[in-house]
């Protein structure tokens, strides 16, 4: 028999928990079905970060040229090099 997923007041503590349960004792993966949820939209944040602006305006050429945002042009290159990074053993 598993776990019983506690009750949790917020989302905070929520996700406190997961980052350290191991979901395996709490739910049944083997009666797990796929879902496909299109209409979820990713939480974003807000950051500021200061940039020399001679990269900015490189961004800019860059995305004018392949006609798509530089913000969102941006943060398709940092996932990008994340996902480089992620696979690197240091």
């Amino acid at each position: 028999m598993k776990n019983k997923i506690p009750d949790f007041k917020n989302e905070a503590e929520e996700q406190e928990f997961w980052s350290k349960a191991d979901s395996a004792e709490y739910i049944d993966w083997s009666k797990a079905r796929k879902r496909a949820f299109p209409n979820l939209k990713p939480s974003l944040k807000s950051i500021s970060i200061r940039l020399p602006q001679a990269l900015i305006d490189q961004y800019k050429i860059l995305a004018n040229k392949l006609d798509v945002p530089y913000q969102s042009l941006m943060k398709i290159h940092l996932s990008e090099r994340l996902v480089e990074e992620s696979k690197k053993e240091y």
